[in-house]
């Protein structure tokens, strides 16, 4: 089963970031950064593969099967915990 406690940018590391010396849009990206780094470990440790051996396949394929758990048993069962309302406003071309 999935770590469910996962933070993915705790409040002393964004606290870090402002510190930082670092332009607004450096600091988000060093903020998703982190996040980012801390999801991929979840994600390798979930499909019993190194970060480094990780896809973009699997990583969809991951995101993927997270959305699904979330829309069957809610969102607490998944990893991800944002709601969305309505996601075919965003994938209408």
């Amino acid at each position: 089963m999935l770590d469910q406690s996962v933070q993915f940018l705790t409040p002393e590391e964004s606290a870090d970031v402002d510190k930082a010396l670092l332009t607004s849009p450096e600091k988000f990206l060093t903020r998703l950064t982190i996040s980012t780094s801390k999801l991929l470990k979840v994600i390798a440790k979930d499909l019993n593969l190194s970060v480094e051996e990780l896809s973009p396949q699997q990583i969809i394929q991951w995101f993927e099967a997270d959305s699904k758990r979330k829309q069957e048993e809610g969102v607490n069962a998944s990893v991800l915990k944002w709601e969305a309302t309505n996601l075919s406003d965003m994938t209408e071309s």
